[in-house]
């Protein structure tokens, strides 16, 4: 584990376009859960699986469930950025890091200091109406229950990638972009199993890449360097100069 910090140091150290791909893994720290972790939303029980709550099918045909389950599970206001998040936003403000690359939902990286960072699946903190598409506050799906609606009446849809739906073209893009770009790319606490989030490593021309997860992964043969630990443990040993 010495001997691989030692080397991930060094080469945060020589690189200047650094950005970081993570998922879900990034934000259990901050007591988010992991979908597929043991106690993740994946090992619980409802009268659905997660997948056919959290499909746009679903939002449509079955609004009051769905906000019932999303406000359960989905929204966590209270959640504070871990030594993961301010580790990278201290790596941008060092002009180190050009942009975070999240399949989480959650804000916390912004909520940390981060300004360039692309969402690949939405955010929590953005709600908008499916009628006039008035945008509100995380706070006005919170507030109350049953289901979220504008001053005009129409029914609130939180700014989050449903299943069913595509991601967000432009947001695709800068992500490409950024990646392309990168002359070190780490990945970190995602098992790279949801596509197309994860096929963008594809787009990687850079020196090195590096894994930092608490399993293996499929794409753990392709790194130059893995490290089996979490996130924020690994990070937070990272000095930036």
């Amino acid at each position: 584990m010495e001997d691989h910090l030692k080397t991930l140091q060094q080469w945060v150290d020589e690189s200047q376009r650094i950005v970081f791909f993570g998922g879900a893994g990034v934000s259990t720290e901050s007591g988010i859960p992991d979908f597929r972790s043991v106690d993740g939303l994946y090992h619980q029980e409802y009268s659905e699986p997660p997948e056919t709550i959290l499909s746009h099918t679903y939002f449509e045909q079955h609004t009051e469930e769905f906000f019932r389950f999303y406000r359960q599970k989905l929204l966590a206001p209270e959640a504070q950025p871990n030594r993961a998040h301010r580790k990278l936003a201290e790596l941008e403000a060092a002009g180190k890091l050009t942009a975070v690359v999240t399949q989480n939902i959650d804000g916390l990286h912004q909520k940390a200091g981060s300004r360039c960072v692309y969402e690949l699946h939405g955010a929590v903190s953005r709600n908008y109406c499916t009628r006039c598409h008035r945008f509100y506050p995380m706070e006005a799906v919170c507030a109350g229950a049953g289901v979220p609606r504008c001053v005009c009446g129409g029914i609130l849809k939180p700014d989050v990638v449903l299943y069913e739906e595509p991601l967000d073209q432009a947001t695709v893009e800068g992500a490409v972009q950024a990646i392309s770009q990168a002359d070190l790319l780490i990945v970190a606490g995602t098992s790279l199993v949801v596509y197309p989030a994860a096929g963008l490593l594809r787009f990687y021309r850079g020196k090195h890449l590096v894994l930092i997860n608490l399993e293996p992964t499929g794409a753990d043969r392709r790194a130059d360097l893995v490290i089996h630990d979490q996130v924020g443990r690994v990070l937070s040993q990272i000095r930036v100069h």
